[in-house]
């Protein structure tokens, strides 16, 4: 007899399911096993149409993740070089440390809001971010916020890429004869040390995400402590050498500012830690729909988000202080603090594991998401694992070390794209909660038929369209026109880009409603329908867990 909480919530398993997955042509419905997992870890029904469906898109049988796991997700995410570069930035801009800190606080709980808000209708159904956007866009329409999604995420796999292998030439530089004599020769931007590195890391990567979310899910469990054991081992160095008396939590080299001049400066802060999450709060239902419960989801969120981050800034900003009495200078970059230890095992140590964080945050944050996102737009070509890999090498055909250290180019290309996570977060929020009474017709997700719930207009939601359009226009140019202007000598008000997420969202969430208020789409369901996850009961409802096998 297997658990409640082992089953997905409120997919009833019927003689409909099969318990091998689905055929056609006589051949297995996916190109590989689901996301790692054994065959028919997907709930794949016979009714389920081919064009929408895979093992690694359907709802799943099992949902196993502990509050533990949910934790070991957000240390990947938060425990890499960016992490740590953003914690110490905030320290740096200015205003009174306790300043910072409620802005750390009040920003990372509205991270952990709406995590928890995207969370909910990916667990309760079982499905990832893209196969629930087909309840809101439609069942083709969902191709659009994958694919957006899916560029974001390819652009910042290799870019997180290319900083762990710089990471890793440390490691070469210090222990390997010769290797200096690998930076001069140069292809395509990238010396031929960058390149060993970067093939080394794309390798180890891809490797990982082959065998599937039982391993990723292992990794991150063991890599998230694996850093803070590393990161508290520094912060204990450091702080010998500095002395406690010569550690100060304020990192800022500048005048102080006014406490009128500071308000300003507090909610920039506030909305750059909701920005750098951005990505993993929309992708975060890719996650979700592996915990046991929703509850489990919502412990792991706190452990993960306030109480990790707060702790790992507050690490953070200890050791980038105790860098100026021990170094003569600040150094906000880990990478380089470890260097300018210049100590064999320092440099060891502290080399590798930042490249594992970085490893975890992007296996975590770019490699996953766009699997599925690219597994969506064609299910029977695109299994899981192959749009893992069309990532992997997309990001190399980018050449993100070209562009990285460019911000003209990293601001009119990621900028725009990274616009867009606002709106397409709104309308994914307004559609299940406000419209759809967080009420989602599973088995509907997975049919073409014209009288499926969410077939919409030739499987479009024309609200939905209509308001990633106009919302994203708006949210686009919040984040670019102000740089323009301003380098125009037009007029400055680019502190207006800082909140361009903040606006996207909000527009992205009133316009939804607005027509769908007007002009309605979204089915209103029956929360009875033993077929209908209703995300308002605080226990899954399960039919039968017997089910005759149907096809062969």
């Amino acid at each position: 007899m297997t658990a409640p909480h082992d089953l997905p919530s409120v997919v009833p398993v019927d003689a409909a399911t099969t318990a091998a997955p689905a055929t056609t042509g006589g051949k297995p419905n996916d190109l590989a096993e689901a996301a790692g997992l054994p065959v028919g870890a997907g709930q794949i029904k016979a009714t389920y149409d081919p064009r929408l469906t895979n093992e690694d898109l359907a709802p799943l049988a099992k949902q196993t993740w502990s509050s533990y796991n949910i934790f070991a997700f957000w240390m990947s995410d938060v425990h890499s070089v960016g992490g740590y570069v953003t914690a110490g930035s905030l320290f740096a801009l200015g205003i009174a440390s306790w300043q910072v800190l409620v802005a750390l606080v009040v920003g990372i709980v509205i991270v952990q809001v709406f995590c928890n808000l995207v969370a909910k209708p990916s667990q309760k159904t079982g499905v990832p971010y893209p196969v629930i956007n087909r309840a809101v866009f439609g069942v083709l329409g969902a191709n659009i916020p994958a694919v957006i999604r899916g560029l974001i995420a390819v652009a910042w796999y290799g870019v997180q890429t290319f900083l762990a292998a710089e990471a890793l030439n440390i490691i070469f530089l210090k222990f390997v004869p010769g290797a200096e004599g690998l930076l001069d020769p140069s292809f395509l931007g990238l010396n031929a040390l960058g390149w060993i590195s970067y093939a080394i890391l794309w390798v180890a990567q891809a490797a990982l995400f082959w065998n599937g979310m039982e391993t990723i899910r292992r990794f991150i469990d063991w890599a998230g402590p694996a850093v803070y054991v590393v990161m508290i081992a520094l912060a204990v160095y450091l702080v010998s050498e500095a002395g406690w008396q010569n550690i100060s939590l304020n990192l800022s080299t500048g005048p102080p500012l006014t406490f009128a001049a500071s308000i300003p400066v507090m909610f920039s802060a506030i909305a750059l830690v909701v920005s750098y999450f951005a990505g993993p709060m929309l992708n975060f239902g890719d996650f979700s729909r592996y915990g046991r419960s929703f509850a489990a989801v919502k412990k792991g969120n706190l452990l993960g988000l306030p109480i990790n981050f707060l702790f790992f800034s507050l690490l953070t900003v200890v050791c980038a202080s105790a860098t100026v009495p021990v170094f003569g200078e600040l150094l906000t970059d880990p990478i380089k603090t470890v260097k300018a230890i210049d100590t064999p095992f320092a440099i060891l140590l502290g080399g590798l594991t930042f490249v594992t964080a970085t490893v975890g945050i992007n296996i975590v944050a770019n490699f996953i998401s766009p699997a599925f996102d690219f597994s969506n737009v064609s299910p029977q070509r695109i299994s899981w694992r192959t749009g893992g890999m069309i990532a992997a090498v997309g990001s190399v055909l980018l050449t993100p070390w070209n562009w990285y250290n460019n911000d003209d180019a990293i601001h009119y290309t990621l900028g725009v794209l990274g616009a867009l996570i606002g709106p397409l977060f709104g309308i994914l929020i307004a559609g299940y909660y406000v419209i759809g009474k967080q009420r989602v017709h599973v088995d509907d997700m997975f049919t073409m038929a014209p009288t499926g719930r969410y077939w919409y207009a030739r499987g479009y939601n024309r609200n939905a369209v209509a308001t990633v359009i106009g919302s994203g226009l708006v949210a686009v140019a919040t984040a670019v026109l102000p740089k323009l202007a301003a380098s125009l000598d037009l007029f400055d008000v680019t502190w207006i880009a800082s909140y361009s997420w903040f606006i996207g969202c909000g527009l992205g969430f009133a316009m939804f409603v607005f027509l769908e208020r007007r002009n309605p789409q979204i089915p209103t369901l029956d929360a009875s329908d033993p077929h209908v996850s209703d995300g308002t009961r605080n226990e899954p409802v399960v039919v039968s867990h017997h089910a005759e096998p149907t096809g062969s």
